[in-house]
């Protein structure tokens, strides 16, 4: 089976998340939803955070989260070492965000987005390929352990 993405939202992006859900499954990707399952209002940290572990952890390689911007997940996300999001807000910043910075989360705003452009946000950013290279070096000094080991 393809990999499997660890997919997550709290109650401002639950109608995106189930429909990113379908698309995911309509692509052969197994998926792990880890909720929230209906519009209850919940924390979205707490959500973040357990996808940004699950991604962290190596459990999956890519994870995909949801609010109603986009912007708190990706904050709370980026707090776990390695987990890279990329709020992205087109197909052109999906795009980049995968080859130039290796995301591998990708953060959406349920209530800022297009649900059919966020549909194509999620295909780009599945389908392009990390490019390496320059771009490697400056991957690996997001860390900050790798920016001191490079001076």
């Amino acid at each position: 089976m393809s990999p499997a993405i660890v997919l997550g939202s709290d109650h401002a992006g639950f109608e995106l998340k189930e429909k990113l859900k379908r698309r995911l499954l309509e692509r052969g990707l197994a998926v792990e939803d880890i909720g929230v399952h209906a519009e209850q209002s919940v924390d979205y940290p707490a959500v973040a955070h357990a996808l940004a572990e699950a991604v962290a952890s190596g459990r999956f390689e890519r994870g995909v989260i949801v609010c109603g911007t986009g912007i708190g997940v990706s904050i709370a996300a980026n707090r776990h070492p390695g987990v890279r999001a990329a709020l992205a807000w087109d197909e052109s910043t999906a795009r980049l965000s995968r080859a130039h910075n290796d995301a591998n989360v990708l953060a959406l705003g349920g209530r800022s987005l297009d649900h059919a452009v966020a549909q194509r946000i999620l295909d780009v950013w599945l389908d392009t390929p990390f490019e390496g290279g320059r771009h490697a070096r400056r991957v690996a000094l997001i860390e900050p352990q790798a920016e001191a080991e490079v001076k």
